[in-house]
């Protein structure tokens, strides 16, 4: 299974979103809140090449973007092989 790892906010319904599709999928996401470790925040914003909204997500170290990007490789049937590289 790849790595996930997830900048994320408590109270974001995106950052709750991803996580729910995917605990669907039984992945386990390494998470970094930055609302809880604001010192997370620049570190997240030059690892996702400027994005500055939660959820970042990374896949592999390979940065998928936020929750819009992961649903749609889900619909586009592209999610689980990146899950199972």
């Amino acid at each position: 299974m790849s790595k996930v790892e997830m900048y994320t906010k408590g109270h974001c319904p995106y950052c709750h979103h991803a996580k729910a599709l995917l605990a669907q999928k039984g992945v386990a996401i390494e998470e970094y809140a930055i609302d809880v470790n604001p010192s997370l925040r620049n570190e997240m914003i030059e690892r996702a090449n400027g994005g500055w909204t939660v959820p970042q997500i990374f896949i592999n170290n390979q940065h998928i973007g936020g929750c819009d990007d992961l649903v749609s490789l889900e619909r586009q049937n592209k999610l689980d092989n990146l899950l199972n590289a």
